[in-house]
């Protein structure tokens, strides 16, 4: 039998959705005639993403609570049962034989209901630093599948899978070779490249400090592709010449891979596993203003194995250049980063993922 039924929810942001898509691709290649539906937050990058992926997707009434005391939080209770009511009457028609979640709010309503009939649920955990929903689902599920050690602090430790995290399957299939990834950008192949990353969205600060620093990377001979995100892009259109490439969003993220000497980048879980494969040198720039602060967290794991460098954004004024020279001067440095950073890539993440997902169904 492979024409099971599989549910997976996850999003809010890139690092939520790119697993989920990569997990039920596996599961496709596995189980060709299965049956695939993804469970999102109504208003959120998934309602877009996962239709052009090519799967079926229905959308929740439900946000997160905000961290201050707002409108949409006196919203919650409502959205809440909402959503509540809405995952049982998918859960029930669909039929699933498992359910994936792979974090945001939406995986709330969706596992828990799921997990309460009796189907068994599979978490994915991304961070270093688990996340509120995963927390609360934790009790319920078969299996949690993680990135990296310790994550017993957060889960029953008999559930828990060391796994890695799903990357893009195209970043998988190759990282292009430096010419022809140069000839990509229309760059020069003699001078090095940066490759500037600051998540889906982009990063205010990040995009500060490049415009800050144009001349500094200028006189040090570099090359820039510069990712600025969506919604900055209007205001830094302007920098773009024939040695600063400005991108609102790289589709083709094999060949800025490929073009790169150095990365400056966020660390988002989904980011930090892709580096790994990709196996440049890279500093880390945290976003300070996610929860828990996990992304300084999934940096410092890095940073402790020797396989990245980190400035956080409130020492960017003193710390930045030093930092950066420190690497771009020094081959060994660069050579060292790159093999310790390739040491800790997990290509075989999704596929791990879906052996322990079959695991489920033989029983």
């Amino acid at each position: 039998m492979d024409n099971y039924r599989f549910i997976l929810s996850g999003g809010g942001t890139g690092g939520h959705i790119y697993p989920a898509i990569a997990i039920a691709n596996e599961l496709k290649l596995r189980y060709p005639n299965a049956d695939i539906l993804f469970v999102g937050a109504k208003d959120r990058m998934e309602m877009e993403k996962v239709p052009q992926a090519g799967y079926k997707i229905k959308g929740l009434w439900i946000s997160g609570l905000q961290r201050k005391l707002t409108l949409k939080n006196l919203m919650f209770p409502v959205k809440l049962i909402s959503s509540l009511i809405e995952a049982r009457s998918i859960v029930t028609k669909f039929k699933p034989q498992v359910v994936i979640g792979t974090g945001g709010f939406a995986s709330g309503p969706l596992l828990k209901i799921a997990s309460n009939k009796g189907i068994p649920c599979v978490l994915q955990e991304q961070n270093s630093y688990a996340g509120v929903t995963n927390k609360m689902l934790a009790q319920k599920v078969e299996k949690i599948c993680v990135a990296y050690d310790g994550m017993d602090k957060f889960f029953p430790a008999d559930k828990i899978v060391k796994t890695g995290n799903p990357v893009r399957s195209d970043l998988m299939k190759a990282v292009v070779d430096k010419k022809a990834s140069v000839e990509f950008f229309g760059l020069d192949a003699s001078k090095p490249v940066l490759v500037i990353l600051g998540g889906s969205l982009g990063a205010r600060r990040i995009n500060q400090l490049v415009e800050e620093k144009l001349s500094f990377f200028q006189a040090l001979g570099l090359q820039l592709i510069w990712q600025c995100g969506k919604l900055y892009y209007e205001e830094y259109k302007k920098h773009g010449s024939d040695t600063v490439k400005v991108y609102d969003f790289l589709n083709d993220m094999n060949f800025a891979y490929g073009a790169a000497d150095m990365i400056i980048s966020r660390a988002g879980a989904g980011s930090v596993s892709e580096l790994c494969i990709v196996g440049k040198p890279v500093i880390f720039i945290p976003s300070p203003n996610v929860a828990e602060d996990h992304q300084t967290k999934n940096a410092q794991a890095l940073i402790s194995e020797n396989a990245a460098e980190m400035v956080k954004e409130k020492e960017l004024g003193t710390q930045f250049e030093v930092v950066f020279k420190e690497i771009f001067n020094s081959k060994e440095r660069q050579e060292e980063l790159s093999a310790n950073i390739k040491k800790l890539a997990k290509p075989n993440a999704t596929k791990h993922i879906v052996d322990e997902i079959e695991k489920i169904l033989n029983k």
